[in-house]
């Protein structure tokens, strides 16, 4: 664990164990009770991917999901994406994250929205699950192996945890045929961790790891357009008046003062493709 703790990616995202308390105070800022919180509360925070919950929603949709299922959420970050299965399937999902204070948040946050008895999170390594075989019905990643260079060891590992016909779904921003990525980016400050794959590559990644590729949805222009919107309800609120900064529910609780960047960036990588957006759909 001591060594963890120096790991750049978790410096990236925070090391501390005040983020639970820090979005607290963002929440009660906004006007929002943590008494009466629902997930939809917390969405500007805990969903951090491009295009949040909608995105999620979709991808749940191809995962042949029950009351009955047990999800594995690889990457979990704050839980949102956890919360979100939970709630609309009334499934049990698990979280591993690398990042000891996303995990503590996340069950912080559970509790808030009384989903604690769905969901649960540990710290934990992509690369090597503490889990059994075939342990899960079904499994997903959310915008996470870009900051991880043995992906291979990451979809071995999750065709190890899944139970036969279970499905393996990713959602993921890959390398575009637009260049390098201009940093930083709300993954990365600058390329030391970042490691992006092509569409061909994670093609030939995951049918090495044994899966069978049922779909693949490139999703690069509507998240654009989404990103785009984003990007300007930031800038004008950031900008609304001299010295403000950003709004109280927004990424830059978690990321920090250079967050707005972060976005500007995002938007450019996407609009020059020097990034995308991908989505994979795959059986064990």
């Amino acid at each position: 664990m001591k060594d963890q703790m120096h790991n750049p990616v978790i410096t990236h995202y925070g090391d501390g164990e005040t983020l639970a308390d820090m979005i607290a105070d963002a929440l009660k800022e906004s006007g929002k009770s943590l008494a009466q919180l629902t997930t939809r509360d917390l969405a500007t925070f805990d969903e951090f991917h491009i295009r949040g919950r909608g995105a999620t929603l979709e991808l749940a949709t191809r995962m042949n999901l029950s009351m009955d299922s047990h999800v594995l959420d690889i990457g979990s970050g704050l839980g949102g994406p956890a919360r979100c299965l939970a709630e609309v399937y009334g499934c049990r999902v698990t979280g591993i994250d690398l990042t000891p204070a996303f995990c503590h948040a996340a069950t912080t946050l559970s509790g808030w929205t009384g989903l604690s008895d769905r969901v649960d999170f540990e710290q934990g390594d992509a690369t090597r699950l503490s889990f059994g075989e075939d342990q899960f019905d079904a499994a997903m990643t959310i915008h996470v192996a870009m900051n991880i260079k043995a992906r291979d060891r990451v979809y071995a590992e999750a065709k190890r945890v899944i139970r036969p016909d279970g499905i393996f779904a990713i959602y993921d921003v890959l390398q575009g045929e637009g260049g390098d990525v201009l940093y930083p980016v709300p993954w990365a400050r600058d390329s030391h961790i970042s490691h992006l794959a092509t569409t061909d590559q994670m093609t030939a990644l995951l049918a090495d790891a044994g899966f069978k590729l049922l779909e693949v949805t490139d999703s690069t222009e509507q998240n654009q357009s989404w990103f785009e919107r984003m990007a300007s309800k930031t800038a004008a609120r950031i900008g609304s008046s001299a010295g403000s900064s950003a709004p109280p529910e927004s990424f830059q609780v978690i990321l920090g003062d250079d967050y707005p960047e972060m976005v500007k960036n995002q938007v450019r990588n996407l609009c020059e493709r020097r990034i995308r957006t991908v989505s994979f759909i795959c059986r064990v």
